[in-house]
């Protein structure tokens, strides 16, 4: 039986609301998606990607100096793309899943991707728009290899599932394409929650894909300097 699936989404939501506490002082002045690495701030990265793929319009989630953000990217028009904004109180973020649940307005009906603003990867989203995403599949999570800073990992991966109790355990990556019933059909749905605990109420639901190759979550400016210099010396 031929599973349905249906396009790939045009939509995507990059998470930016975050304080970055753990990289002051440098972002005492500057929200953490605008920090540089390689020549242009870590969020352009991430729209250079998404534009690559198809993505038509994004959705950013403002918080701590959001403001700046806006400013920098404005309308999306540099890029091809079509910015919309999602403001929060900048005392007090919704987190990960809350931040969405506030945007699902401008995020509209469909599958859309989501990705946190201040991590790095080099995966190509294409290879998932050509596999589409079943239509009774609530959602596709990339998983990582658990780097020094998380050993633990977050879950596993069974049969092409998200699991609990697989081993071994991986991190993960800050990249999904999620349905909007993922998060609006969530029971414990509340204005501040994370996404953790929504993968893990649809555990064994959710795809789950392991990326072995270059992937960083910038959280400290040790992990940033080293991204940096990384990238400046492959370019």
């Amino acid at each position: 039986m031929t599973q349905l699936t249906e396009k790939a989404p045009t939509t995507a939501m990059v998470l930016a609301a975050g304080f970055g506490r753990r990289m002051r002082p440098l972002t005492d002045q500057t929200p953490k998606p605008l920090l540089s690495v390689a020549g242009k701030p870590l969020i352009e990265h991430v729209l250079e990607r998404l534009q690559g793929v198809g993505i038509q319009r994004v959705v950013i989630n403002l918080g701590h100096l959001g403001h700046m953000i806006r400013d920098y990217l404005g309308n999306g028009n540099r890029w091809g793309l079509d910015i919309q904004y999602s403001v929060e109180q900048e005392d007090r973020p919704f987190e990960t899943a809350g931040g969405i649940l506030n945007a699902m307005p401008l995020l509209g009906e469909g599958p859309f991707f989501v990705v946190n603003g201040d991590v790095w990867c080099d995966f190509d989203l294409s290879q998932w728009v050509a596999r589409s995403l079943p239509k009774e599949c609530p959602g596709r999570l990339l998983m990582v290899p658990n780097p020094p800073h998380n050993p633990e990992g977050d879950f596993g991966i069974e049969n092409g599932l998200l699991s609990g109790t697989a081993k071994p355990r991986y991190t993960f990556a800050g990249i999904s394409w999620l349905r909007p019933e993922v998060l609006t059909r969530y029971p414990k749905m509340r204005e501040c929650f994370g996404l953790g605990e929504v993968f893990t109420f649809n555990e064994d639901k959710l795809q789950a894909d392991l990326y072995t190759g270059d992937w960083c979550d910038v959280g400290t400016p040790e992990r940033l300097e080293n991204l940096h210099y990384r990238l400046s010396a492959e370019n």
